[in-house]
C-alpha cells in the first residue's frame, strides 16, 4: 500500500525552506504523494460546522498561514522529480473552472504529469460569502466545473454550456500531460460525496475517518453506488486519512481496496528537525509494515 503525506501549506508547512526539505525528504524515503489542502479565507467565529470532527470545529487556527495549494505544490514539484502531488482538497466551486483548468494543467505539465486534482464542494458558508459565490447548489456547481475542465483539457478549441459555466470557441493551453485523463479525485465522506465519486470521480479522498470500520462502511456504500452508475470501484484510486492510524491498520485497509493511506502530520517548527521527523514517519510506516 502507498503511504502519502499531508503536511504542506499550513503553519510550519507554509515556509519555503520547509516545503523544500519535506518534499525532497518524503520523496527520498518512498512516500507516494504530497497532499496540500485549501481554504481561501478563515473566520474566527463562524457558524458553519466542520464535517470532519465530532465537535464541528476545524483544528487549524484562523490566524495560521495557509498557502494556495497550487502554489505550494508547484514549489514541492520543483524540488522533486517522482513523488506525486495532490490537492486535498481544492474547493472547486469557489473558483473559475477555466482558471483552475489552466493552473492544474500548468502544474501537471511542469511536474511531468504528477498532479492529481482533489476537489471538494466546501462546507464554510462564510467562506463562500466572502468570495461572492452562492453556497446553495455548490455540489451541482462542482460537477459542472469538473465537466468543463475536462472539456478544456481534451479539446483544442473548447465549448461548454451549463447553468454555471458557459464558454465557446476558446483555447486553454497547455494541456495536461495525459490530457483529460488528469485524475480528478473527489473529497468528502458523506453519502452525497461518495455518490459523486461513483458518477464522475477518478478517485476518492476520505479525510479524517474515525477508524478502519468507518472506512469499510464507506467503501461498501461507494461500491454500491459504483454498481448503480455502471462503474467498477476497482478502477478508482482510493486514498484515506484516519484520525489515529496505526501500522496494524494497513492489511485491513488493503483488503478493502484502499490504495493509499495518507498521514496527516504538520512538520516541526525547526528546519533542523525535519529529517528526524521524516525518519520517524518512514520508520513507522515504510519499514517494514508500511509498504
Amino acid at each position: 500500500m502507498d503511504i502519502g503525506l499531508h503536511a504542506l501549506g499550513i503553519g510550519n508547512g507554509a515556509r519555503r525552506e520547509v516545503i523544500d526539505a519535506v518534499a525532497r525528504g518524503a520523496e527520498a524515503r518512498g512516500f507516494s504523494t504530497l497532499w496540500a489542502g485549501e481554504h481561501v479565507v478563515m473566520v474566527d467565529d463562524g457558524a458553519s460546522r466542520y464535517p470532519y470532527t465530532d465537535d464541528g470545529r476545524i483544528a487549524v487556527p484562523a490566524e495560521a498561514d495557509w498557502l494556495d495549494p497550487m502554489i505550494a505544490l508547484s514549489f514541492a514539484g520543483a524540488a522533486t522529480s517522482t513523488i506525486r502531488l495532490a490537492t486535498g482538497v481544492l474547493l472547486l466551486p469557489e473558483h473559475s473552472p477555466v482558471v483552475v483548468a489552466k493552473q492544474a494543467a500548468s502544474l501537471d505539465r511542469l511536474s511531468g504529469g504528477r498532479l492529481s486534482l482533489g476537489v471538494g464542494a466546501g462546507w464554510s458558508r462564510e467562506e463562500f460569502e466572502a468570495l461572492g459565490v452562492p453556497f446553495r447548489r455548490r455540489g451541482a456547481r462542482l460537477e459542472a466545473y469538473v465537466d468543463a475542465m475536462r472539456t478544456l483539457w481534451r479539446d483544442d478549441v473548447a465549448g461548454f454550456h451549463s447553468e454555471f459555466v458557459d464558454f465557446s470557441g476558446i483555447r486553454v493551453n497547455p494541456k495536461p500531460v495525459f490530457g483529460d485523463r488528469l485524475p480528478v479525485v473527489i473529497g468528502g465522506n458523506s453519502d452525497t460525496a461518495l455518490d459523486r465519486v461513483a458518477r464522475i470521480g477518478d478517485g476518492w479522498y476520505g479525510f479524517n475517518l474515525e477508524d478502519v470500520g468507518h472506512v469499510a462502511e464507506r467503501v461498501s456504500f461507494l461500491r454500491e453506488r459504483c454498481e448503480r452508475a455502471g462503474r467498477e470501484v476497482a478502477r478508482l484510486r482510493l486514498s484515506v486519512a484516519l484520525r489515529s492510524p496505526a501500522p496494524a491498520d494497513l492489511p485491513r485497509l488493503s483488503a478493502l481496496g484502499i490504495d493509499e493511506l495518507v498521514i496527516v502530520d504538520g512538520p516541526p517548527e525547526s528546519l533542523a528537525d525535519v529529517d528526524s521527523w521524516l525518519d520517524a514517519l518512514a520508520g513507522r510506516w515504510m519499514m517494514p509494515s508500511g509498504r
